[in-house]
C-alpha cells in the first residue's frame, strides 16, 4: 500500500479548483471500503496500523477538496502560499463595509417582521457573493495570479464564516 501526499492524486483528480464533486465522492467512498479497519482484522498489527494511517489520509484529503474554501487555501498550499491564514485581511475598503453592513443586518434579524424573509436575504446575498468569490479564485488560480487568488481566499473566509452564523441563527430561529 502507497499513498501519495498530494490529495488531489489520491483521487485520481486534476490538481484543479474546478472539479468534480461526485467523482471526489464516488472514488472518497471507494478509497473507504478498501482502507476499512474490518479488511485488515486478521492482518498483521503493521498492516491495520497502516490502513488506518491511510484510512485517516483519505478522509482528511476529502474533507478538504470537498469544501470550496479548504480546497482553495489547500492550492494555494501548493503553490507555497499560506491560504489558511485566518488573521488575513483584505485590503478592500468597500468589501471590509459591506462585511460590516451584513453582520449589522444579520444581527437585526431577530427585530424583523419576518425573520425567516430577512434572513433567507442575507443568506441569498451570501451565498451569491461566496460563488462569485469561487470563480474568481480559480481564475486567478488558472492565471497564477497568487496574490489575488489569496485575495479571493481571504474574501472566502468571510463569507463562509457568515453562511455558517447565518445557519446557526437559522436554527435558532427554528426552535424558537
Amino acid at each position: 500500500m502507497e499513498i501519495s501526499d498530494n490529495f488531489f492524486e489520491i483521487f485520481g483528480l486534476p490538481v484543479s479548483y474546478d472539479i468534480d464533486i461526485s467523482q471526489l465522492s464516488e472514488r472518497y467512498r471507494t478509497m473507504q471500503r478498501q482502507f476499512h479497519p474490518d479488511k485488515y482484522a486478521g492482518k498483521p498489527a503493521r498492516e491495520q496500523r497502516l490502513a488506518e494511517q491511510y484510512a485517516a489520509v483519505v478522509n482528511q484529503a476529502y474533507n478538504e477538496l470537498k469544501s470550496p474554501l479548504l480546497r482553495a487555501q489547500y492550492l494555494l498550499s501548493l503553490h507555497g502560499v499560506d491560504g489558511a491564514n485566518e488573521t488575513a485581511i483584505t485590503r478592500d475598503p468597500d468589501f471590509l463595509m459591506e462585511q460590516m453592513t451584513l453582520r449589522e443586518a444579520l444581527s437585526e434579524v431577530r427585530d424583523a417582521n419576518d425573520s425567516h424573509a430577512s434572513l433567507a436575504e442575507i443568506n441569498e446575498h451570501a451565498i451569491g457573493e461566496y460563488r462569485s468569490l469561487q470563480k474568481l479564485f480559480s481564475e486567478c488560480l488558472g492565471a497564477a495570479d497568487m496574490d489575488h487568488a489569496a485575495e479571493a481566499v481571504a474574501k472566502m473566509q468571510f463569507f463562509s464564516k457568515l453562511i455558517s452564523e447565518i445557519h446557526e441563527l437559522e436554527h435558532e430561529l427554528d426552535e424558537e
